[in-house]
């Protein structure tokens, strides 16, 4: 009989095994996973440095990078944030750095420096860690048993099963409503681009937006190939997860390529160039300092004089409300996030404990809870496996 049997060796299922036995170096905890291999996503995040977390640390500003969970998570986020994963981590003798954009990695660069340090830590605590367990059932109370016909038994359970179809069904099985998984962080495919001969140019800020809707993101933007990729892509992806499948992925965005100027303004701009230069072109000029190879594909080579006030217009409209058709995403292998799993309303925040099921905790992306890119999805694996771990066996068994 074990103490504590979490289910998952990611992030979040090995977080909550090493608080749980933390907090209880007496109970018995054990780690099952159904792989040959642990923390798989951590090896492989950030190009294989780890996005260990996101420098933030406020709360409030924290929660508002979760399309999903922002709410729930304002609570847990007031007892494990940032700055407390920073701690522990370096606690241990990783130090993490901060980037420009605020993503934080080990100083190593290495992924595998955040695994070493949760396997020596679970060494250390004594957390036994059985691979290859696919389970096949759970049962009230909690008895697990696995394809060959081991069981288990435990007196709590934390699932910490990501996206996977197992993790959920239990769940359903143990009382929960799932709520149906979608991608998330995908990138734009628009097969008939107009500008895909510019691809490799990048913008520091524009504004996307998807027609018809209210959803819009600014930031950084990359022209493809394939069509449109950066953040504000991501991010625009992720808040509108549903609805684009809904869409079936086909849809229209409007880009301003100028977000930090009006209409008005760009247009008055060009008509006062054109009264101080007349003689110049346009192209040359370049007022706004857009890429010049961007600036080509946008601006006749002609000279300012010869612009009427009709054409400078259509090229304001173009430069702040430049309408691409997507068809289609793509996800490449970065890009792993899913919205969609257990409903939040069903789970105490306080405790990560189940509402309708005693002694079952969850944590990660088991519950529909996903963030934008930056180390976020990491952060609500090490809150609420933090959660989930320190609560279970601070209760009475």
């Amino acid at each position: 009989m074990f103490d504590l049997i979490v289910i998952g060796g990611g992030a979040a299922g090995f977080f909550a095994a090493l608080a749980a036995k933390k907090m209880n170096p007496k109970a018995r905890v054990a780690l099952l996973e159904k792989s040959a291999a642990l923390l798989s996503k951590v090896r492989i995040s950030g190009g294989g440095r780890c996005n260990v977390t996101h420098a933030c640390f406020d709360p409030i500003l924290l929660a508002k990078h979760y399309p999903r969970g922002e709410r729930e998570l304002l609570g847990p986020f007031n007892r494990f944030q940032p700055r407390d994963t920073i701690e522990w981590f370096e606690s241990r003798g990783v130090s993490l750095k901060s980037e420009v954009d605020g993503r934080m990695f080990p100083t190593t660069d290495r992924s595998e420096t955040i695994i070493d340090c949760l396997l020596s830590e679970a060494d250390k605590l004594g957390v036994e860690i059985l691979l290859k367990q696919k389970i096949e059932t759970i049962k009230p109370g909690f008895t697990l048993i696995t394809k060959d016909g081991t069981s288990f038994q435990a007196r709590k359970l934390i699932l910490a099963t990501g996206s996977s179809p197992d993790g959920q069904l239990w769940a359903e099985e143990l009382g929960h409503t799932i709520q149906p998984g979608v991608p998330s962080l995908f990138t734009f495919n628009v097969p008939d681009s107009p500008i895909a001969e510019l691809s490799g140019i990048s913008f520091k800020e524009a504004t996307v937006r998807i027609k018809g809707t209210t959803f819009t993101q600014t930031g950084p933007l990359l022209i493809t190939h394939f069509g449109f990729s950066g953040p504000a892509i991501l991010k625009l992806s992720a808040w509108a997860a549903r609805e684009l499948n809904e869409k079936g992925y086909n849809f229209e965005i409007l880009i301003d390529w100028l977000p930090k100027l009006s209409s008005k303004e760009t247009l008055e701009n060009l008509r006062l160039l054109k009264e101080e230069a007349p003689q110049k072109t346009l192209l040359s000029e370049n007022p706004f300092q857009l890429p010049k190879n961007f600036w080509k594909h946008f601006c006749p080579p002609k000279r300012l004089n010869d612009f009427s006030s009709k054409e400078f217009l259509e090229l304001t409209e173009k430069l702040h409300s430049n309408i691409y058709q997507v068809s289609g995403k793509t996800t490449h292998k970065e890009e792993f996030v899913t919205c969609g799993g257990i409903a939040l309303k069903e789970v105490n925040f306080k405790t990560m404990e189940s509402k309708f099921c005693p002694g079952l905790f969850f944590c990660g992306e088991v519950l529909d809870i996903d963030g934008i890119t930056g180390g976020f999805n990491f952060q609500n694996a090490w809150t609420t496996g933090f959660i989930a771990g320190t609560s279970c066996l601070n209760s009475p068994f």
